[in-house]
């Protein structure tokens, strides 16, 4: 399922932990104790147009002046924590940057085209972190899979997803301008994710800044890996356990297809050494592999049997035909780049990504999870 709960929910994603308890913090402080340090944080327009305050850019679209809008957005932020998984820290950042900024600019030409046509003028804007969080929808429709949970009244749908949207409708709908904010970022959103305006190249977050935050503030706000227990969970309703089983199924799956490329190569390897010497470069996986039975677990080798008992009959004299090797699935150099971009090793990335026939997506969560 795309939510999870738990205290380790956070786990690879310290940037939407912060994101998430910094400006909440801040909101509830100037809401209950510090209520005349709020006009520093308002959005106030008309003071960056005609008295040049470009600060208010700044300290207006990053800490919420509303409660409500606090919740809904810190509920989206924890929601949207899956990006900064799939992606890794540094990208997500820059995702969250440059829609920041695409969204300070169409927030300005919006006001001044709903002045052009209707004639309202508009002074000021909803305070808070809203243009990305809007901005992350974009991905989340285009990336995320929908999955049904069940159905009410027999026709309508209820997904993984809704709660999300609801969320979303729900912060549209807390004030009067605030459809200012959510156009704003859904455009910035498909503009950064453009393939053909390239804006993510210019504006991303440099590699020594995005070093200098892991060194400080990820020890700060990284969380422990979560246990198999956790990770695993009991769903609430028949459905959520089965979709449960069936992702647990994927990711066994995808270890015995790891392993068994490991094993092909290795093969491939031993082809050309002495026999002694080829007993000697077995994978730990074998042993791994032989008892996936026990304890209740599947035992893959029934179904992918080791490749070096495969094709006997094409091994003569340690000089088998060129028939019996396939040939290597070929990876996107450019996939690669990305999973090395999250963290990821590129033997591991290759192993992946030729395991999941070149599929970004299953390759990103089966490196997440092992």
């Amino acid at each position: 399922m795309f939510t999870s709960t738990g205290s380790n929910g956070f786990y690879k994603a310290p940037l939407s932990k912060s994101l998430l308890l910094v400006p909440s913090a801040i909101s509830i402080l100037l809401t209950l104790l510090f209520q005349h340090y709020q006009k520093f944080f308002a959005y106030n327009l008309q003071a960056v147009k005609e008295d040049f305050q470009i600060w208010r850019l700044v300290c207006g679209r990053t800490i919420c002046l509303d409660l409500k809008d606090t919740f809904c957005s810190s509920l989206l932020i924890y929601n949207f924590r899956i990006f900064e998984r799939r992606y890794g820290s540094r990208k997500f950042s820059s995702f969250l940057l440059g829609t920041w900024m695409l969204s300070a600019l169409f927030d300005l030409l919006l006001v001044e085209i709903t002045q052009y046509i209707f004639g309202i003028t508009i002074n000021s804007l909803p305070s808070g972190f809203l243009g990305p969080v809007f901005a992350l929808f974009v991905p989340f429709y285009s990336s995320i899979p929908r999955v049904q949970v069940t159905q009410v009244l027999g026709h309508f749908s209820i997904t993984n997803k809704s709660l999300v949207y609801i969320l979303g409708l729900q912060l549209l709908t807390s004030g009067s301008y605030i459809w200012i904010l959510a156009l704003s970022g859904l455009i910035s959103g498909i503009c950064y994710n453009s393939s053909i305006l390239k804006v993510h190249r210019i504006l991303c977050v440099p590699r020594w800044v995005a070093k200098i935050f892991s060194w400080t503030l990820e020890p700060v706000f990284s969380s422990a890996e979560p246990t198999n227990e956790v990770r695993v969970g009991m769903g609430a309703t028949v459905d959520i356990q089965r979709q449960q089983r069936m992702e647990l199924l994927d990711r066994q799956i995808m270890m015995s297809q790891v392993a068994q490329m490991r094993r092909q190569r290795q093969q491939q390897c031993a082809i050309v050494l002495p026999p002694v010497v080829s007993g000697l470069v077995r994978s730990p996986l074998d042993s791994k592999e032989g008892n996936k039975g026990k304890g209740g677990m599947i035992n893959w080798n029934r179904l992918f049997p080791p490749l070096r008992h495969r094709h006997n009959a094409n091994y003569q004299d340690h000089h088998p035909s060129e028939q019996g090797i396939p040939p290597p699935t070929e990876v996107s150099e450019e996939q690669v780049a990305r999973l090395m971009e999250m963290g990821f090793s590129r033997g591991d990335a290759l192993e992946a990504l030729r395991a999941s026939n070149n599929d970004l997506n299953v390759a990103t969560n089966f490196l997440l999870q092992h």
